[in-house]
């Protein structure tokens, strides 16, 4: 049994994109693997997912750095705020000309 954030419960379980072994029907068959391939396209294909995961593990990563060393986060956030703005800058100097 697996749930909807693709992780096992059980360790048994499979993925959903896995095709159960053992089956000894063809139709049975095919319908596992349509359906583990279908599993897999929505999986790679869900974007917005995949991005807010992403998302969530670099903000874990940040926190964590920024707890380990408070010192590096301020000037790694200097830093950005830096190259954000020297990027404004350059855009808004383009835009005048």
């Amino acid at each position: 049994m697996t749930n909807p954030d693709h992780t096992a419960v059980e360790p048994t379980a499979l993925p959903r994109t896995a095709v159960p072994a053992g089956i000894i029907d063809p139709v049975q068959s095919a319908r596992a693997e349509l359906k583990a391939a279908l599993a897999a396209i929505e999986i790679k294909g869900n974007f917005p997912r995949r991005i807010e995961k992403a998302t969530q593990r670099g903000i874990v990563r940040a926190r964590t750095f920024a707890h380990r060393n408070p010192a590096g986060a301020a000037v790694a956030v200097a830093g950005v705020a830096a190259a954000i703005g020297g990027l404004v800058w350059v855009m808004a100097r383009a835009a005048s000309r």
